[in-house]
């Protein structure tokens, strides 16, 4: 018996096919990340309905901004806090049990939301439930697969399933908007709750733990892996990592970056921008339009940056990124109008390519500054990510509620974003995370 199990852990013949270098390459891996990416895809498509939501809640039950922003921001926070607690459980149970009953919890959450009746139950439902889910589903998954699975081509790999969010609200947002305007806002988050259901099964025989489950070694690797003992302990281990990182001044630093990161995404476009864009005389429709021609482009931006990633200084990179969106949100008052315009265009262009376009170079520093523990890091750092989106979305709803436009919201996040530039420069890591073979 031992001698079988023995065996079965030792890499097979053919495994892997050699690279230019020589270095074997398994075919398996992106496999892999095709399964991780479709999880990341349908999780990723819930977080585009608050935005499109918001009307019809507002009718039917007469909640204000205020009210509807304060669930997101749960959801928001618990998307964050869940993601490094999530990515230790799949080093203790393994990757493929924490996703499906992830994606369980977020088709629950969905559905549990249909029959609501008072704004504490949306609170629980949509902002505790489908955080949860959706969390552990979040990019702190998408590191551990590329951790586990590649050697080289990491920044390439977490550009991809970094953009698999956004790919979600791409190809559901519109639909999404258009059964919300035809039907009901019901039906919407039905269906969205079937497609988790539906996608858990067929993404569990797919989505490996770990290379040496099936005797191969790691994407670029030139030796065979063994697949490391199950760590126990996961919210000690967790919290053990979080108190090491928090002794050194770079973590804050990425951690501040990240939430000034959220803030000006998921905190305020995903939220925000299409109510906004009504307040000028656009269709709703229209504006969900926009947001998916964003995640169209953001999938690009998301790649790119991975690939840059892997060939730069991740803090340059930063930096860069950050520049251009506070540009982007101090142009969008003079830009924002009631149809589509170039200067529009040119806007929703330029901030898909950066939305996420953050994500691997600052997961490159994580792992540059913290090896091991990094997708556990990277979660507490997404944590910060996901305070700040949510005090964007609930702290904008309100701003426009007192103000009467979204105006000093766009400057305010645009001055934010510059900050966030500096921040990027000061923080101390290798300027190479990956290797670039």
């Amino acid at each position: 018996m031992e001698e079988t199990t023995a065996r079965s852990r030792q890499p097979r013949e053919g495994s892997g096919r050699p690279g230019p270098a020589g270095e074997p390459r398994s075919r398996r891996a992106w496999w892999v990340v095709a399964a991780a990416a479709l999880a990341i895809v349908v999780a990723g498509a819930f977080s585009t309905l608050p935005g499109i939501l918001q009307g019809p809640l507002r009718q039917e039950f007469h909640w204000s901004r205020g009210t509807i922003g304060f669930a997101s921001s749960v959801n928001m926070v618990l998307y964050g806090l869940t993601a490094p607690f999530a990515a230790a459980l799949m080093d203790r149970f393994g990757i493929r049990r924490v996703v499906v009953a992830a994606l369980g919890t977020v088709a629950a959450g969905a559905l549990l939301t249909t029959v609501m009746t008072a704004s504490w139950q949306f609170t629980l439902f949509w902002g505790f439930l489908v955080g949860l889910g959706t969390g552990s589903t979040a990019m702190a998954f998408g590191a551990t697969v590329t951790n586990r699975w590649f050697t080289t081509r990491r920044g390439l790999v977490t550009g991809i399933l970094s953009s698999g969010s956004v790919f979600g609200q791409m190809v559901f947002l519109p639909a999404l908007s258009w059964t919300v305007d035809h039907y009901d806002w019901r039906p919407a988050l039905v269906t969205l709750a079937l497609v988790a259901l539906a996608v858990a099964p067929a993404v569990g025989p797919v989505l490996r733990d770990h290379p040496a489950d099936i005797g191969q070694r790691p994407y670029g690797s030139p030796v065979f892996v063994p697949r490391p003992s199950p760590v126990g302990g996961a919210a000690r281990r967790t919290l053990t990592v979080l108190r090491d990182a928090a002794r050194t001044a770079p973590f804050w630093l990425l951690a501040g970056v990240f939430a000034i990161c959220g803030a000006t995404t998921n905190g305020i476009m995903w939220t925000h921008f299409a109510p906004a864009a009504h307040d000028h005389g656009m269709a709703v429709t229209t504006a969900s339009a926009l947001l998916a021609l964003i995640g169209v482009f953001n999938v690009a931006g998301t790649i790119a940056s991975g690939w840059l990633t892997d060939r730069m200084d991740a803090r340059r990179l930063l930096a860069v990124c950050f520049a251009l969106r506070g540009a982007l949100l101090l142009s969008l008052p003079v830009v924002m109008a009631a149809t589509v315009d170039p200067a529009m265009m040119v806007f929703v262009v330029a901030f898909g390519l950066l939305d996420l376009a953050t994500v691997p170079p600052v997961l490159a520093l994580c792992r540059t500054l913290h090896g091991e523990d990094s997708a556990i890091v990277f979660g507490w750092v997404n944590t910060a990510h996901q305070i700040g989106a949510a005090l964007a979305a609930s702290l904008g709803g309100v701003a426009r509620d007192a103000l009467g436009s979204y105006d000093p919201v766009w400057i305010v996040l645009g001055a934010a974003s510059s900050a966030a530039a500096l921040l990027s420069l000061v923080t101390r890591g290798s300027s190479r995370a990956y290797d670039t073979a």
